[in-house]
């Protein structure tokens, strides 16, 4: 294992790499800094000691696995063509026997995401397909088009979605699927119990219903049907009683949209013997009681005899456990912090999570793998430190536990822990190439500076070059909005990329300082949700703002040369800072960033399909538009690149051809790249790095030859 260059630093401490100005060549290229393997889709099996996962190796997507005790990785799949098709849904057979997956689509959409992916511009695109291979090798079987695979707790069956339905195809035999389920409405989120009845959800637009799939010859079992959005069925390890999720029905008479109003939800337990169900938990009748929008959201489990589910309700992403039978809901984790990836031990005795915790007071601004048990005596950071630990999975009968953990300079990667010695190691670790640069990269420090209105803003700054003379700086803004930048590698595959690219400019002579700005996670409900944010008044702005004003008052920084970039929701905000700010931030990368707020609100504000309107319809356009770009272009005057994939499926092209046209006609320096049939996520090595190429150089030509300020 490659070594570390710089230990956990303090706040505006640095690391420092040899000298290198703009325009000169580095101690390392973008294609090492982007060369390592980035490991995704962990799974565990939980009767026997192993474990699958996918590698995505300079755009070769594998699947590789790993058995106890060795637990030496190995090479399952043997795809060789960078050509875009992602591995989503990855799980494996309780047995360890078989491995599913899907292969192609982008799962990471708001829309579409099922549909095919062509950045190789074929004239067939190749098919989205669940396909399954054997844990021992052998040639991977496709079932055709499929998604939302759910295994039996037996391995002997499999259960998907295609075409709305409800299909099943034996493990065992690989004979051709058929259809389980045909009735109205979308079906998904489908789960077995240990007798082989289906429980899953079926939507039919304003309700949702759970049904429960009995058997071949009994009618569908509707579960307490109501006026609803039932969700989330999770059954008892017996079989025989369930809990779902129930928030109400669509409808009802237009509410204040520049208001925040509760959203009502609550757990509901459901008997098949007695044929009845009755409330758990009712979530408390605030604004914070409301169902939580982080990952996974409820995270709803039947633990042993508890229920166990996330909550928002003192401010937190905190988990609770409810006794299975109703009554007092206990607070698992306490602390100003917040829990996600979260997993059961197969017992259902212990909780896995990663939490921005930790004796570390930079913690915050990290992640690390805590065990709590489901009735909350125990209580335990596992991974302390200076690294960033996500996705934990209990493996087999729980001595194991197996997670993707990186550093500030080591790279996300597999590593097993041994509960009975305490110890990890890294899997795979020879898949890291030799000219990945882990001695070159800098460690990047916690900042935190406040905005105009008092809002403490955590950000980390990356600073190598030549730090005797003012350097060039660039405010980098993330995507979501609800994500979270940390202090190493990043547990997204997105901004795993970001961190790589902030480390190469960062080698190229600049203090590149990524902000963490209101509608982030990991600071508390009102950091996170905002009364006056996005479309509502875009107060996250100032943040950006904040951050260039921060760094133009550094000594070490040269005021004239301050850029701005970022992707997605960053690239909103790029463009927002462009518009409003010239005079601060001098050049910036637009990353099919969204322009105009009021694109599909108009309708839906001022012309429902009903008599009846929000009272504040119109106003509250009005504040959707006065937080667009596009609103501020009259006062754009800084060079900008645009760049935008014409196959998105998370940001209409048409914010960045709206966009494109506004500066045109104004004379603004103007460079766009377009990416032909990709997506938001630029599903080809070859087109991230060029995109990652594009949006360096820019900022190198843009911002390295201004003098500095006398």
């Amino acid at each position: 294992m490659k070594s570390f260059l710089c230990t956990s630093l303090t706040l505006l401490a640095f690391c420092s790499v040899p000298l290198v100005l703009p325009g000169q060549t580095s101690a390392f290229s973008l294609d090492h800094v982007k060369s390592n393997p980035f490991p995704n889709e962990l799974v565990a099996a939980t009767e026997v000691d192993r474990i699958a996962w996918a590698f995505n190796e300079n755009g070769l997507r594998n699947i590789y696995v790993a058995e106890g005790p060795d637990f030496v990785a190995r090479k399952l799949t043997n795809y060789v063509e960078d050509d875009g098709q992602e591995f989503s849904s990855v799980s494996i057979s309780s047995d360890g026997s078989w491995i599913l997956y899907i292969r192609g689509g982008d799962f990471g959409s708001n829309w579409d995401d099922a549909l095919p992916v062509n950045p190789l511009h074929h004239p067939h695109p190749p098919a989205v397909e669940l396909w399954a291979v054997s844990f021992e090798g052998g040639e991977p079987t496709s079932f055709g088009e499929g998604e939302g695979p759910a295994i039996s707790p037996d391995g002997k069956r499999l259960a998907f979605i295609r075409d709305g339905h409800i299909w099943q195809v034996g493990l065992d035999s690989f004979g051709d699927p058929r259809k389980l389920v045909s009735v109205r409405g979308q079906k998904g989120d489908l789960q077995w119990s240990v007798d082989g009845m289906l429980a899953f959800v079926c939507d039919r637009n304003d309700h949702s219903f759970v049904g429960i799939f009995q058997g071949d010859d009994e009618p569908i079992l509707w579960v307490n049907p109501g006026f609803s959005h039932d969700h989330t069925p999770r059954w008892n390890a017996q079989g025989d009683a369930l809990v779902f999720v129930r928030q109400p029905g669509s409808g009802g008479e237009p509410e204040a949209i520049l208001e925040d109003h509760h959203q009502p939800w609550s757990i509901m337990r459901y008997d098949l013997s007695k044929d009845e169900s009755k409330v758990l938990w009712e979530a408390p009748k605030t604004i914070m009681g409301s169902p939580p929008t982080t990952h996974g959201r409820i995270n709803l489990h039947w633990a042993d005899s508890y229920i166990i589910f996330l909550s928002y309700q003192d401010g937190w992403p905190h988990l609770y456990s409810l006794p299975e039978n109703g009554g007092y809901a206990k607070l698992l984790t306490p602390g100003e912090y917040m829990a996600e990836y979260i997993s059961l031990s197969a017992n259902g005795q212990q909780i896995y999570f990663s939490g921005n915790t930790g004796p570390d007071p930079l913690d915050i601004d990290r992640r690390h793998i805590v065990n709590v048990s489901v009735d909350g005596v125990t209580h335990e950071v596992l991974t302390p430190g200076a690294g960033i630990e996500w996705a934990p999975k209990s493996v087999g009968v729980g001595r194991y536990v197996a997670f993707i953990g990186a550093g500030a300079q080591e790279p996300p990667m597999p590593y097993i822990m041994d509960r009975e010695t305490g110890t990890s190691r890294m899997l795979a670790s020879d898949r890291i190439p030799d000219e990945f640069p882990v001695d070159n990269l800098v460690t990047p420090s916690q900042v935190i500076f406040q905005s105009p209105d008092g809002t403490p803003i955590h950000s980390t700054l990356f600073r190598g070059g030549n730090q005797d003379e003012p350097q060039p700086a660039i405010v980098y803004v993330h995507g979501g909005p609800p994500r979270q930048m940390l202090l190493g590698w990043h547990y997204s595959s997105y901004y795993s990329n970001a961190y790589a690219l902030n480390q190469y400019l960062a080698s190229q002579g600049f203090a590149v300082l990524s902000v963490n700005f209101r509608l982030g996670i990991g600071y508390g409900y009102d950091f996170h949700r905002p009364v006056d944010g996005g479309t509502r008044g875009a107060s996250e702005y100032q943040d950006i703002k904040a951050a260039g004003e921060w760094l133009r008052s550094q000594s070490f920084i040269n005021g004239n040369r301050i850029g701005i970039y970022g992707g997605s929701y960053g690239g909103h905000l790029t463009a927002m800072a462009l518009g409003r700010d010239s005079d601060l931030f001098a050049a910036g990368v637009d990353i099919h960033g969204v322009h105009d707020r009021t694109v599909n609100r108009a309708d839906r504000y001022l012309r429902p399909n009903s008599y009846e309107k929000a009272r504040d319809a119109k106003e509250a356009l009005d504040i959707a538009w006065q937080s667009s770009p596009v609103k501020d272009v009259d006062t754009w005057t800084s060079p900008v690149l645009i760049i935008h994939a014409d196959d998105d499926r998370n940001v209409s092209f048409s914010q960045s051809t709206d966009l494109v046209q506004r500066l045109n006609a104004k004379g603004v320096d103007l460079e766009t790249l377009v990416i032909v049939d990709d997506t938001h996520h630029f599903m080809t090595h070859k087109n991230q790095m060029k995109v990652n190429q594009a949006t360096a150089e820019f900022l190198i030509r843009k911002l390295g030859n201004q003098p500095s300020p006398r």
